[in-house]
């Protein structure tokens, strides 16, 4: 039976990201080892800063926010991924395939609007501090930048699985990724792949280079009043601070920028399932310790919150 864009492939076949045997099991125990370090450190996060009213400001609101979405980010593809390292043929079914591609549009969207946010907060806070309470005011931090980074993501997850659907899928069914992504995916259809090419130009390229506009132009701007700073240690806390977003942030849009803005190829791709590595596997680890476990803040609840553990302990 066939699904109902016509296609006569009912499941793929994940290649994963290396045929090499010998390499099979240590891969599994290193990327077990980073999901279960992301799991926890971004559930860690989210539980301090749910638990911590002083931590209730809209800086921290965007960490909860992409905490969360960094443990939804990594659960839709990494337990799949762990499972071709440990058999030999990791297939998924075709609906599976749609369904693993439409979460992994939303959720890695969602991230760069949230990034984008984050800057731009970090921009009114430094660049506009007298103007802070006003333009980051619950009505602008709810309903308007966050609606709008969930909305942009679904209607690009939308755009993407939406156009997926029409391809129709004949006899290749192996995908030489590690998870549905989607140019690997647009390489097995027996029909023309040009507007879906096309699409993927125009809706990757608006995600990728309006976010990185935008948070080059805020932190050019912070970096620019962090200079006009009289205290050197001032100026060399502030850069340090600066300078680890900005490698985060370099790290998400341009592994991804690399993996879609270009042409797709069956010689490239073995290069973007690296590139993917970074914006699947390595920044939703790194985002914990980049944006929290170095805050001064978050390193006090959490004191905190095992002293008052230790004390319950002691009680019982």
């Amino acid at each position: 039976m066939a699904p109902e864009n016509g296609s006569f492939v009912t499941e793929f076949i994940l290649a994963g990201l290396t045929d090499q045997p010998g390499l099979q099991l240590p891969l599994f125990f290193l990327f077990l080892a980073m999901y279960m370090v992301t799991v926890l450190g971004n559930l860690g996060l989210v539980t301090l800063i749910g638990l911590n009213s002083h931590l209730h400001t809209p800086m921290y609101f965007f960490l909860f926010n992409l905490s969360f979405i960094d443990v939804c980010y990594s659960s839709v593809f990494t337990p799949k991924m762990l499972m071709n390292f440990v058999s030999e043929k990791n297939i998924i079914s075709y609906q599976g395939c749609m369904t693993q591609l439409f979460f992994f549009c939303f959720f890695a969207i969602s991230e760069t609007y949230v990034l984008t946010s984050m800057a731009y907060d970090r921009y009114v806070a430094v660049c506009n501090p007298l103007l802070y309470n006003i333009a980051m005011s619950p009505k602008v931090l709810c309903c308007n930048l966050m609606l709008g980074s969930y909305l942009m993501a679904f209607s690009g997850a939308m755009a993407h699985t939406g156009c997926m659907l029409r391809l129709t899928f004949c006899d290749a069914n192996t995908i030489n990724h590690y998870f549905c992504d989607i140019l690997p995916v647009l390489q097995l259809s027996c029909t023309s792949t040009y507007v879906n090419e096309l699409e993927v130009f125009i809706v990757a390229g608006i995600n990728i280079i309006v976010p990185s506009v935008t948070i080059f132009i805020s932190y050019s701007c912070i970096l620019s009043n962090i200079l006009q700073i009289s205290s050197k240690e001032g100026r060399s806390k502030a850069f340090s601070t600066c300078s680890s977003h900005i490698a985060a942030v370099s790290f998400f849009f341009g592994s991804g920028a690399f993996m879609y803005l270009k042409p797709s190829s069956a010689g490239t791709m073995n290069e973007g399932k690296i590139s993917s590595v970074f914006y699947t596997n390595v920044v939703p680890m790194m985002n914990p310790l980049i944006y929290s476990l170095r805050n001064k803040d978050v390193k006090f609840a959490l004191r905190k919150a095992l002293s008052r553990r230790n004390k319950i302990s002691q009680c019982m």
